[in-house]
C-alpha cells in the first residue's frame, strides 16, 4: 500500500513538472510571438528629388546681336525732280569720289537753261544798245545839244540793262546747276549699301535712293534694353563675334547710345566701335556683341521650382546627410524656367528641386532621381 502511494506521489510530480514545462515553452512562443508584434516598424522616409549645384559662373554677361555698320553713311538724294532714266551701280558697288551714280531725265530742265541762254543774249542786246545811246547822248551833251535831263534818262537806261543782263546771267547759271543735279554723284569714296530707287521711277527733290558707307571705321550697330543701359556704360570690355569667321574675336568699346528709344522696339540703338577691324570684317555681316567684366559675382542657375518662397525672402531645402536645411539665398534673372542664385548656394550643394512646400525643417528624406 504503501508503494503504491509512493508510485502516485511520484507520478504527480512528473505530471507536475511536465505541466510546468509545457507552461514556460507556451509562455516563451507567446511572448517572443508577442515581441515580434510589438517590434518598432522602420521610419517612413520622403524621397525628393534633387538638383547638385555645378560649378559657379565666372561672371555674368550678356550678349547682343548686330550688324556691322560704317560710321559714317551718306544718304543721297537728287536736289531735282525727275524720271530716273539710269542707274550705274548696284549693291556692294566701290564707287569713288564724284563718280555718278544715277541720272534723272533732264529734258525739261535743258528747256530751261535754253531759255535762260536766251534771255541772257537779249539782256546783253539790250545793253549794248543802251551803252550806243548812252555815248552819243554824252557827246550832245558837251555840245549843248541836249539837256541834262534828257542825258539822265539814258543814263538810268543803261543801269537797267546792265542789271537786267546780271538778272539774266544768274537765271542762266541757276539753270545751268538744275542741270548739274540731274547727275546724282558720291560725295565721298565708300561702298553702296542701300539702293532705294530703280530706273524709271519718278522721284522728288530731297528723297533718299542711294546710301553710300564712306570708307574709314567700321562699327556695330545693336540694341539694347533700357534696363542694361547702365551696365553697358560701365562695362570694362566688350568682345565682338561674327558668325562668318567663328575663329575671330575683336575687342569693342561703346561710341554712342541713342537719346531715345525706339518707338516700335522700345530699346536704344547703341554703336560698337570695332578697334583695328581686320579688311575681311565686310558690311552687313552678323556679329555677337557680349559684355565682360561687367558682373564678378558667382552665380548659379537652378531650376524653379527648387524656390521656397517664405515671405520676401526665397530660400531653397538643402540636403545634407539625407536632413533637410531651409537656406535663404539671393536671386537675379529669371531664365527659362530657371532663376539666377547670386548668393547663399556652393558648388556640390545639394537642394530639393520638387515638391519644396511639402517639407520641414530637419526631415530626413531619401533623395532619387538627381537632376545635374
Amino acid at each position: 500500500m504503501f508503494n503504491m502511494r509512493l508510485k502516485l506521489s511520484r507520478k504527480k510530480r512528473y505530471y507536475a513538472l511536465t505541466a510546468l514545462a509545457i507552461g514556460c515553452i507556451l509562455a516563451g512562443f507567446m511572448a517572443k510571438t508577442h515581441f515580434s508584434k510589438t517590434t518598432i516598424k522602420p521610419e517612413s522616409l520622403t524621397v525628393v528629388r534633387t538638383h547638385v549645384i555645378q560649378a559657379a559662373n565666372t561672371g555674368q554677361g550678356y550678349t547682343y546681336a548686330g550688324e556691322v555698320r560704317g560710321r559714317y553713311e551718306s544718304q543721297l538724294a537728287f536736289q531735282v525732280t525727275g524720271k530716273i532714266i539710269k542707274r550705274n551701280v548696284e549693291l556692294g558697288s566701290v564707287v569713288s569720289a564724284d563718280e555718278v551714280l544715277m541720272q534723272i531725265d533732264a529734258k525739261d530742265i535743258q528747256q530751261t537753261v535754253n531759255s535762260s541762254s536766251a534771255q541772257v543774249h537779249s539782256a546783253e542786246s539790250q545793253l549794248r544798245l543802251a551803252e550806243s545811246n548812252l555815248k552819243r547822248y554824252r557827246q550832245l551833251l558837251d555840245n549843248g545839244a541836249v539837256s541834262r535831263a534828257q542825258y539822265d534818262q539814258y543814263a538810268n537806261a543803261y543801269d537797267a540793262a546792265v542789271a537786267g543782263v546780271r538778272q539774266a546771267s544768274a537765271q542762266y547759271e541757276q539753270g545751268a546747276n538744275q542741270l548739274d543735279y540731274s547727275l546724282l554723284k558720291a560725295d565721298k569714296a565708300g561702298v553702296i549699301s542701300s539702293i532705294a530707287a530703280e530706273a524709271g521711277q519718278v522721284v522728288s527733290a530731297g528723297q533718299t535712293v542711294i546710301t553710300v558707307v564712306q570708307d574709314g571705321e567700321r562699327e556695330i550697330d545693336i540694341n539694347v534694353p533700357e534696363n542694361r543701359l547702365e551696365e553697358l556704360k560701365t562695362a570694362g570690355q566688350l568682345k565682338v563675334t561674327f558668325w562668318a569667321l567663328p575663329n575671330m574675336i575683336l575687342d569693342g568699346k561703346v561710341r554712342e547710345i541713342a537719346p531715345m528709344a525706339d518707338q516700335t522696339t522700345r530699346t536704344f540703338k547703341v554703336r560698337i566701335s570695332l578697334i583695328n577691324p581686320p579688311p575681311s570684317i565686310k558690311l552687313g555681316m552678323t556679329a555677337a556683341v557680349a559684355l565682360a567684366g561687367g558682373d564678378t559675382r558667382s552665380s548659379f542657375t537652378i531650376p524653379l521650382a527648387a524656390l521656397y518662397q517664405t515671405g520676401d525672402t526665397p530660400a531653397v531645402w538643402v540636403v545634407n546627410n539625407n536632413i533637410l536645411t531651409l537656406r535663404p539665398i539671393k536671386t537675379g534673372s529669371f531664365g527659362n524656367g530657371t532663376i539666377q542664385v547670386l548668393d547663399g548656394l556652393q558648388p556640390d550643394d545639394q537642394i530639393v528641386s520638387a515638391g519644396v512646400h511639402k517639407l520641414k525643417e530637419g526631415q530626413r528624406v531619401k533623395t532619387t532621381g538627381d537632376a545635374p
